[in-house]
């Protein structure tokens, strides 16, 4: 089941002397995407299905742009041409975004970002941004000392068909206690009513993607870190939770985490997009030599279509329409996801998305977390769903994923 949780604060040691010298406490605080579930239990399939659209349109969205700065599609899927080691806590908010606060400019402005594995831009409000930017920190490129006008004009579309369109600057910009020069940002001339606060806690989203997804020509803020040195490990990594939860800059930490990581390799450094060797129901593999990518700005897990029905027909579920599937409340199914020798277990109150009466023969069943949709190709989405089962590091510099048993 869902609660909506906030992230607390984690005070952090200071770093070991040589390297990078951030301030002594380091924290990063996120939110999350809309919950799927009504507090009487049962499920919201109106929420779910926006999730479901949400991700289909960011991944054609993402897929497109890797076509057009590449000039071929992702390995494995049609082409679709039609977002010490610093600490950030997670702060769920309505179960739809994890956000947190960076700086920007000089002297330094703080803005509250969303944080996504899923797309490779940074944009905030900018000068006439207009009502719907009314509520949120608006960047004035005229106030910062260390801003450059770069003046290349950016459309971009996301998941939740929030839309911005803006300009490129670039400037001074820290996460975690952590700085990059000449960072590119898009400030935006406009944003669509799907950003309008308040039915969206943050100013704008910081993507953790690769380059090769942006819209704007220059490397994502991350990658611009490790690049200029300003990083002591080019990692970062994950813990999604309903308390504790935290987006660590520079490396990981041991308190939330037991035993060794597993490491598989990025197949095509674009997405966070691994090889997923088998899923398994109840104990029998049912799917192998699965393409997904691992994505903290998406809420559930999504598949195609064909492979969805054969996972909840292994486990005695049935098609609601448009992707959906329930299943049995009394047998919530076992899965798990096998990646480079590890087995991921999915806890089942991330599985059970809530309560939903069939209307049929008026059977009680429970709302299937994970969703098929033919927008994505072959490509899997493991979203929080998923990423709330494990610890993740996004090892920048060895392009790959680690995955750890949380503590």
């Amino acid at each position: 089941m869902f609660f909506t949780a906030g992230a607390f604060l984690t005070i952090l040691p200071a770093l070991a002397a040589g390297l990078p010298h951030p301030p002594s406490f380091i924290t990063i605080p996120l939110g999350q995407r809309p919950r799927v579930q009504h507090v009487s239990g049962f499920a919201d399939i109106a929420a779910f299905q926006a999730n479901i659209a949400r991700t289909a349109v960011k991944v054609e969205r993402n897929l497109a742009i890797y076509e057009k700065n590449t000039g071929s599609s992702l390995a494995g899927h049609h082409s679709l041409r039609k977002r010490t080691q610093g600490s950030d806590p997670l702060i769920d908010y309505a179960d739809n975004y994890w956000y947190g606060n960076i700086t920007v400019g000089t002297p330094p402005v703080t803005f509250t970002v969303d944080f996504d594995t899923g797309s490779s831009d940074l944009f905030l409000p900018g000068p006439g941004c207009g009502e719907l930017c009314g509520s949120f920190t608006v960047y004035y490129p005229n106030a910062s000392s260390t801003s450059k006008l770069l003046g290349q004009s950016v459309g971009l579309i996301y998941g939740d068909q929030s839309s911005i369109i803006g300009t490129t600057y670039s400037d001074t910009v820290s996460i975690g206690g952590y700085t990059a020069k000449n960072q590119t940002i898009i400030a935006a001339q406009q944003y669509s009513e799907a950003f309008e606060a308040p039915t969206r806690a943050s100013d704008g989203l910081m993507g953790m993607a690769f380059g090769a997804l942006g819209q704007s020509t220059h490397s994502p803020l991350f990658q611009t870190l490790v690049a200029q040195g300003a990083v002591p490990e080019p990692v970062f990594a994950f813990k999604l939770a309903h308390s504790g939860s935290e987006l660590r800059i520079g490396g990981v930490n041991s308190a939330l985490y037991k035993g060794a990581f597993t490491y598989t390799n990025v197949t095509e450094p674009a997405y966070w997009q691994i090889t997923v060797d088998g899923v398994s129901a109840n104990g029998t593999q049912v799917l192998s030599n699965v393409s997904a990518i691992v994505d903290s700005g998406t809420s559930t897990i999504s598949g195609d279509p064909a492979s969805v029905e054969k996972l909840y027909a292994a486990v005695g579920g049935v098609s609601i329409g448009n992707g959906m599937y329930a299943y049995p409340c009394d047998s919530t199914p076992n899965l798990t996801f096998q990646i480079g020798g590890k087995s991921i277990a999915i806890a089942p109150e991330w599985i059970n998305g809530g309560f939903y009466t069939d209307g049929e023969n008026g059977e009680a069943l429970c709302l299937g977390q994970i969703s098929g949709s033919d927008s994505t190709g072959t490509l899997w989405v493991l979203g929080d769903v998923f990423m709330r089962n494990v610890y993740t590091v996004f090892d920048v510099g060895n392009t790959r994923i680690g995955f750890a048993d949380l503590a």
